[in-house]
């Protein structure tokens, strides 16, 4: 059932929130100073290419908060809109509020990724 989900999910919009972590994650890797921000935008980009069957678990730490904080006002803010706005028109359809359900866990992500675990 999972890969039934995984398959739906890449072809009605998880290939376009995997595209836009992979760019975001590009454009950080120009720099050298974002380097490991894109390294994390490149994980995102797998876990949103093929996301069911597997959970996030977030952690708490001073040096995660500040990071998160910085990263919601570069790029974090885009991608949870869009996240967001996918979820939305998910969740009209009874058979899509998995999807839905999917794209708000990924808008979480997008605001608070550093100190987030994939499991």
């Amino acid at each position: 059932m999972k890969t039934i989900g995984n398959i739906i999910w890449m072809l009605s919009g998880g290939l376009v929130l995997s595209v836009e972590w992979f760019l975001i994650g590009l454009l950080c890797c120009l720099t050298i100073v974002f380097i490991p921000w894109g390294i994390q935008c490149f994980k995102f980009a797998r876990l949103a290419f093929w996301p069911f069957g597997k959970e996030i678990r977030f952690a708490t730490g001073a040096v995660s908060f500040l990071t998160n904080l910085l990263w919601i006002f570069l790029a974090g803010w885009e991608i949870a809109l869009t996240c967001l706005m996918l979820g939305l028109v998910f969740c009209i359809t009874i058979i899509g509020i998995p999807f839905g359900l999917q794209c708000f866990k990924f808008a979480k992500l997008a605001l608070l990724p550093f100190g987030a675990e994939i499991v």
